[in-house]
């Protein structure tokens, strides 16, 4: 699951993590969490993105004969590491992108990251950093949480998932 920050990527990934650990065995690694934990500095550049996503990747290699499904909730804006993971893991790959137009994003803001952004000198992926959001050239289910709810959402994966 990909997407700008608010976007909902840990919401989701957390549900269908819930609701495939019914039936399967799964792992949910979130993007911050696995960053904090792996102690990667958090400095907006290109180079500490690809570090970081390319690790996410290695240890999903690394592991993913353990697990019917590993969910991965993370930024990940360059196009660069998200066709990485595709070439990496093929058929077994599904990229969610998971996007709200601004004004929702800065409304949930739950890391107060939006708020920093317009009172600081700080910046955030896709909103007012010189890293854009790159969009993937390969195939993609995009899901817009400003028109869909949690519920309608997950549905939406899971189709894609088991079509």
């Amino acid at each position: 699951l990909t997407g700008l920050s608010g976007s909902g990527k840990t919401t989701l990934g957390k549900l269908l993590d819930s609701y495939l650990k019914k039936k399967y065995i799964c792992l949910h690694i979130d993007g911050d969490i696995f960053r904090k934990k792996n102690k990667n500095k958090f400095i907006l550049s290109r180079k500490n993105i690809i570090k970081n996503n390319i690790s996410i990747i290695k240890l999903c290699k690394k592991i993913h004969n353990k697990y019917d499904f590993i969910i991965v909730s993370a930024i990940s804006p360059l196009r660069y590491t998200r066709s990485m993971a595709k070439k990496t893991f093929g058929d077994k790959y599904f990229e969610f992108l998971i996007k709200a137009n601004i004004n929702d994003l800065i409304k949930r803001d739950t890391k107060l990251l939006y708020k920093r952004a317009k009172e600081e000198n700080f910046q955030v992926l896709g909103y007012n950093s010189k890293i854009k959001y790159e969009l993937s050239k390969h195939k993609k289910t995009v899901i817009n949480t400003s028109l869909l709810n949690k519920n309608l959402s997950l549905r939406k994966m899971k189709k894609k998932i088991f079509k």
